[in-house]
């Protein structure tokens, strides 16, 4: 029965209902306490009032009483003739007063006491009810307090949380379901806590990695120096035990540039050199994703047949391409789409591929280590692509876009260091100065289109006359000029010769106007100065190498001629014996050819800027 009710039927139990509400006002639930009315709870009022006390379900019938058996009759009949809280005397001298129900105090009470109690103890009865009734009370509402606290700080907790405040936490007073609740809580906190430090942390290191390889990106276009830092930061974002970054090669392998942490993983004997890890684009893991284009991870499954890949345990690899696609790619531009006419296989999804090993702290890597490493993929994709492209601008500046070789701009720089290295190390350096004979008639009588293929190919003869260390520049027009390092004056004439020779004894084919083949035939005039018994720098013993042309060509043409000592000694040409034997050091003589349309001589060289023709 609720005390704050009047009774409608019997009464079994009192009980009490406090709302929760939180500081802002909503409705937390309700808390209830109750205490059973039974024989046990009427001996209670009994024993502390001091007064036998009657427990009426009805009137005139009894629930629980502390009365004796032989007066309780007498005791209900004395009731029954109270009026309201009147008071009624029995036969035998007690005194009966009917108490309740009334607000608050729920019970239909009878209480008496003997007769010759003293009047005094109708108070203490009276306040005794009355103080069974506010302890019931209070004991309701100390529960509900005892329990509204707790809820309440909890909900404060959880609010400072919500707002950020991850320090908050909940006291935990007792072992109770609300001391749980409140542990639970404070477990909670620290552990967010701790991730979202982790998370901070995290993102702070990206942040710094990102910003290092920004200013790399920014500051070189060292390659090596930017996948190196690429790498670096791919492992420490990831937390990996080793990784490799690899660039597809023009034969479709791909190729190690830089590794880290590979001891004892490596599949070949050198785990120094990085070229050394090479794995075919379709084959294993590195392989796939560079055929496919699609990142991998997963546990590593040793292959049926050796790909050259390092073993792991884990892995998590993902490609780089080209960004915004590109027009067309042959075999030798990975990365881009395949190209009509490209042979079958050539295709190839990526420039290269970007591989971690092991994550420390888990088992596997995942999928937000693919965003990440995708990240830098990006990065190293833009940069192999700016290198290429800065490199690429690096050599048409100072190349001949016709012939190959280097140009005029490229001539000034290299005479300056080669003069200077034979100057360090006291050797000579030779310089040859050719020039076509009577080229304009080749652009007047064939075309300037017949006069281009006579030019490239008399760069590709040149090239392959001079060695590895020598240099082969364009000047402009027809003039050329060759850079021999470590060469004294004889040496030059045998290159001189060589080069006549093999220009001379072979006409060059171009397109006719009638469609049909022209031998055109081509002679060349060279002029040779040598560092340092012709010239005192670099400029001198070009002009004297140009000079020595002059003569050349005043001579009649396809020839040579030496520049003169400083001291004046009339420029004359070094007598070569006309024999068909070659000289004690292996080189030919001039005149002399293996066969129709083979060169002697070394390998291919570079080109630099040229100057303007002259006209000879």
């Amino acid at each position: 029965q609720d005390c704050a009710g009047a009774p409608a039927t019997p009464i079994g139990a009192l009980s009490a209902q406090v709302r929760l509400r939180d500081p802002a006002g909503a409705d937390l639930g309700a808390v209830a306490a109750a205490q059973p009315v039974d024989r046990a709870f009427v001996a209670r009022l009994a024993a502390v009032t001091g007064v036998a006390v009657t427990l009426l379900d009805a009137p005139g019938q009894i629930t629980h009483t502390t009365e004796d058996q032989g007066v309780r009759a007498a005791v209900l009949a004395a009731a029954g003739k109270a009026r309201g809280n009147g008071v009624a005397g029995t036969g035998d001298g007690r005194y009966v007063r009917r108490v309740g129900p009334m607000p608050g105090q729920p019970l239909p009470l009878v209480l008496s006491i003997p007769g010759e109690r003293p009047p005094g103890l109708y108070g203490a009865l009276i306040a005794a009810v009355a103080l069974a009734a506010l302890l019931a009370v209070l004991t309701a509402w100390r529960l509900a307090r005892v329990t509204t606290r707790p809820l309440g700080e909890l909900a404060g907790a959880v609010d400072r949380v919500a707002q950020g405040d991850l320090s908050a936490r909940v006291p935990v007073r007792s072992r109770d379901e609300i001391g749980r609740l409140a542990s639970a809580f404070n477990r909670m906190a620290r552990e967010t806590g701790s991730y979202v430090a982790a998370l901070t942390s995290s993102r702070d290191q990206l942040r710094n990695h990102l910003a290092v390889l920004g200013d790399t990106l920014a500051s070189t276009h060292d390659l090596q120096r930017i996948l190196r830092v690429i790498l670096d930061s791919a492992i420490a974002a990831t937390g990996a035990r080793a990784g490799a970054v690899l660039l597809v090669d023009a034969e479709g392998v791909l190729v190690g540039r830089c590794v880290e942490g590979l001891t004892g993983r490596w599949p070949t004997s050198d785990p120094a050199d990085p070229a050394t890890l090479r794995v075919a684009v379709g084959a294993g893991v590195l392989g796939a994703v560079a055929a496919t284009g699609e990142p991998l991870r997963g546990r590593w499954t040793p292959p049926d047949a050796p790909t050259g890949e390092p073993s792991c345990e884990t892995y998590v690899a993902v490609p780089f391409a080209t960004p915004g696609g590109a027009e067309s790619r042959g075999p030798d531009r990975p990365g881009h789409p395949p190209a009509d006419g490209d042979p079958p296989g050539s295709a190839c999804a990526a420039l290269g591929v970007l591989v971690l090993y092991d994550r420390l702290g888990g088992p596997e890597f995942h999928d937000d280590d693919v965003v990440t490493l995708r990240t830098f993929a990006g990065h190293a994709a833009v940069a192999v692509e700016n290198v290429r492209v800065h490199e690429e601008a690096q050599r048409l500046s100072l190349t001949d876009p016709l012939t190959g070789l280097w140009n005029y701009r490229y001539l000034r720089e290299s005479i300056r260091r080669e003069v200077e290295r034979a100057n360090r190390f006291g050797r000579m350096l030779s310089v040859l100065a050719l020039d076509l004979d009577r080229f304009k008639r080749v652009n007047d009588t064939w075309g300037h289109a017949a006069g281009d293929a006579v030019l490239v190919e008399f760069a590709r003869r040149v090239r392959g006359v001079i060695r590895e260390v020598d240099l082969a520049f364009r000047q402009g027009g027809e003039e050329f000029v060759v850079l021999l390092p470590e060469t004294d004056a004889r040496g030059a004439t045998i290159v001189a010769e060589r080069l006549g020779a093999v220009v001379r004894d072979q006409p060059v084919t171009v397109e006719g106007s009638t469609d049909e083949p022209v031998h055109v035939p081509v002679t060349v005039s060279i002029g040779i100065a040598v560092y340092p018994d012709h010239a005192a720098d670099g400029q001198q013993v070009l002009d004297a190498a140009d000079d020595a042309l002059y003569a050349a060509k005043a001579a009649g043409r396809d020839g040579y001629r030496l520049a003169p000592a400083p001291d004046p000694v009339p420029t004359q040409e070094i007598p070569v014996v006309a024999v068909t034997v070659s000289p004690p050091d292996g080189l030919p003589r001039a005149g002399t050819a293996d066969a129709p349309g083979t060169v002697q001589g070394g390998a291919s060289s570079g080109p630099h800027p040229p100057r303007q023709s002259r006209g000879r």
